[in-house]
C-alpha cells in the first residue's frame, strides 16, 4: 500500500492510519537455514483522539457570590475523560464538575479568579483548552513582580498590578529601615501614595548603606488587597574607596492564604462556625479574627483573639429576625490574610435566639443610644425628685418652727 514500508529490523511502518491498516498481523523471521515459524498474531485497531465539540469562551466575567457555569465537551474513541484544573493552584478551590463536564462555581468566590484549563484525555491523546475567570465585586488582588532598583540615597520601586476586582484601584508603597533584620508590622511603616495610573514610584531621602524593606498595597472602593511580597534592598551611598561593594538586592516572599471552607451550623446555644486552616503559609500562624456585619451594614471585628489551634467558634445571642454575614481572616505575625469565604445566617422566625442579643457589640446603634438615653433620663429625674423633696421638707420645718415661736 502507498506509504507502507519495512525497516531493516523487520518493523512495518504505516505512514497514514486508515481502513487499509485494520486487521491481524504476524511476523515470520527467516534466514538461509529457513524459519522457526511465525510470531503470535497482533490486531491493529483504529482509535480517534479527543476533539472538543464545545469549548469554553476565552474569558468570563461574573459577580462574586453568584453562580457561573463554564461548558467543556469532547468526543473520541474511546470516549474521553474531561478534567478541570486551575493553573498555578492546587485543587479546584471549591469548584465542581457536573454530569455534562461543565465547571460549576456555586457560589463564585474571590479565590477562584484566574486561568482554568479543561483537558480531554483517552488512550490515544490528550488535548487542552484554557479560559480566564474574572471575579467582580471584590477587593484588589496582590500586585506581582515587585522589584527595587537601588539608586543614590533613593530607590525606584516597580510592580505589575493584580486584578482590580472590577473597580478602579490605587497603589501605595510602604517601606521601613531594617535595623535588626526582623520584619516589622505594617502599621510601623511609612506609606507613600502612588499617582493614579502609575506602576512605579521613586522613594527618596533614604539613608545610605542601610537595608530597607519595601511592599506595595492595592486598594479600591471595597477595601484593600493583600500586601505584596516584601523586597529588601540597600540604597547606594556616595562612592568611597573604603566602602566594600554593595550587597545584592534580596527578595523575601511571604505567603499567607485565607482560612478555607468556612461553614455555619445552627445549634441550641447559637451559631457554630467551623473552618479549615490556610492551605499556604510561609510563616507560623498566630491566630484568627472573626468579622461580621448585620443586614448588609459595615464589617466589624467580633473576636480578634481566636487561637491558631482552634478550627471552630460558637457565636451566641444573635438578634432575632436579622440577617448576619460572617468571615474569617488569619494572622501570621504582622501579616493578615485575605478574608475567607462569607457565610450567611438568618434568624428570621427562629425560636432558639432571644429577642435581645447577649453580645453588647451586636446591638444596633440606634437601640443602644435609646437605652443609654433612657437610663440617663431616669437617673436625672430621680436626683431632681430627691432634691426637690429635701427642699420642701426643709421649708416646712422652718414654718413650723416660726409658728411655735
Amino acid at each position: 500500500f502507498p506509504g507502507w514500508s519495512i525497516r531493516s529490523d523487520g518493523s512495518i511502518v504505516i505512514a497514514t492510519g486508515n481502513d487499509d491498516a485494520l486487521g491481524v498481523y504476524a511476523c515470520t523471521p527467516y534466514n538461509s537455514y529457513g524459519t522457526a515459524g511465525e510470531s503470535q498474531p497482533t490486531r491493529v485497531l483504529l482509535k480517534d483522539p479527543p476533539a472538543f465539540t464545545v469549548r469554553p469562551k476565552e474569558e468570563y466575567f461574573q459577580e462574586v457570590g453568584r453562580e457561573l457555569v463554564i461548558p467543556c465537551m469532547a468526543h473520541g474513541d474511546p470516549p474521553p475523560t474531561i478534567t478541570w484544573v486551575k493553573l498555578g493552584s492546587a485543587g479546584k478551590n471549591g469548584a465542581q464538575v457536573d454530569a455534562n463536564s461543565s465547571l460549576v462555581f456555586r457560589p463564585l468566590i474571590k479565590e477562584q479568579h484566574g486561568v482554568w484549563e479543561c483537558t480531554a484525555s483517552n488512550q490515544v491523546a490528550h488535548v487542552s483548552t484554557a479560559t480566564s475567570v474574572h471575579v467582580l465585586g471584590t477587593s484588589p488582588h496582590a500586585v506581582t513582580n515587585v522589584s527595587v532598583l537601588p539608586l543614590l540615597l533613593a530607590a525606584n520601586i516597580s510592580w505589575e498590578p493584580g486584578f482590580d476586582g472590577g473597580y478602579f484601584q490605587r497603589f501605595s508603597v510602604w517601606y521601613t529601615p531594617l535595623v535588626k533584620h526582623l520584619p516589622r508590622a505594617h502599621h510601623d511603616w511609612v506609606s507613600l501614595s502612588v499617582p493614579a495610573g502609575a506602576q512605579h514610584l521613586l522613594v527618596e531621602n533614604l539613608q545610605p548603606d542601610m537595608s530597607y524593606q519595601f511592599s506595595v498595597l492595592a486598594q479600591n472602593k471595597l477595601g484593600s488587597g493583600p500586601f505584596s511580597q516584601i523586597v529588601t534592598s540597600v540604597p547606594r551611598g556616595f562612592p568611597q574607596t573604603t566602602v566594600p561593594p554593595e550587597p545584592p538586592a534580596m527578595t523575601v516572599r511571604i505567603f499567607l492564604s485565607p482560612p478555607q471552607a468556612l461553614t455555619a451550623n445552627e445549634t441550641a446555644r447559637g451559631v457554630l462556625l467551623q473552618w479549615e486552616p490556610p492551605g499556604q503559609l510561609s510563616v507560623a500562624l498566630s491566630g484568627y479574627a472573626l468579622e461580621l456585619r448585620q443586614d448588609k451594614g459595615g464589617w466589624e471585628v467580633l473576636d480578634r483573639s481566636i487561637p491558631s489551634t482552634k478550627t471552630q467558634v460558637l457565636v451566641p445571642g444573635l438578634i432575632k429576625d436579622a440577617f448576619y454575614e460572617f468571615r474569617l481572616v488569619a494572622f501570621a505575625g504582622s501579616y493578615i490574610s485575605d478574608p475567607s469565604n462569607t457565610v450567611n445566617v438568618s434568624t428570621a422566625g427562629m425560636e432558639v435566639y432571644p429577642s435581645r442579643t447577649q453580645l453588647p457589640e451586636l446591638l444596633p446603634q440606634p437601640v443602644l443610644a435609646g437605652v443609654i438615653g433612657g437610663i440617663c433620663f431616669l437617673s436625672v429625674a430621680v436626683i431632681f425628685s430627691t432634691v426637690a423633696a429635701c427642699i420642701m421638707n426643709r421649708r416646712r420645718a422652718t414654718r413650723l418652727q416660726k409658728r411655735r415661736q
